[in-house]
């Protein structure tokens, strides 16, 4: 399994903003999509297009204005991984038939024997990726 661009990218932008924060002495920071794609080097449009996925995800807020711009929506600790990815792409499946309980696009789906069971590897995979914290990913090894 590889993460997308984008949700590599969303990774990328949250954890600077964690680390923003953090050098703030846990202060809420204003941040902006421009300052944070000069930052990680994700091209702005990008930068853009996520942070407004995230906001709308309840990952990020928005202000407008002057002096507006994006803050973390929660406390780093309450930010997982999972979160963000499924942010950007959606509920964690590991293969097509497992993100819902209708028949699937998959050719094998009616007699599959497997598909009641990738549930629980779907589930599992969420609950490593949801066990990995935002100030996790953000503090320096």
């Amino acid at each position: 399994m590889r993460l997308t661009h984008l949700a590599d990218y969303a990774v990328v932008l949250m954890t600077a903003a964690a680390r923003r924060e953090s050098e703030s002495g846990g202060e809420a920071v204003r941040l902006s999509s421009a300052g944070l794609a000069q930052e990680t080097g994700v091209p702005l449009p990008t930068a853009q297009k996520l942070m407004g996925q995230l906001a709308g995800a309840g990952l990020l807020t928005s202000v407008r204005g002057a002096g507006g711009g994006f803050m973390l929506a929660r406390p780093v600790t309450a930010i997982s991984l999972a979160d963000i990815v499924e942010a950007v792409e959606g509920p964690i499946a590991m293969t097509m038939c497992s993100g819902g309980d209708g028949p699937s696009e998959c050719a094998l789906d009616a007699n599959c024997r497997v598909k009641p069971h990738m549930g629980i590897v779907s589930s599992a995979v969420r609950g490593a990726l949801g066990a990995v914290s935002l100030q996790s990913l953000a503090s320096e090894r």
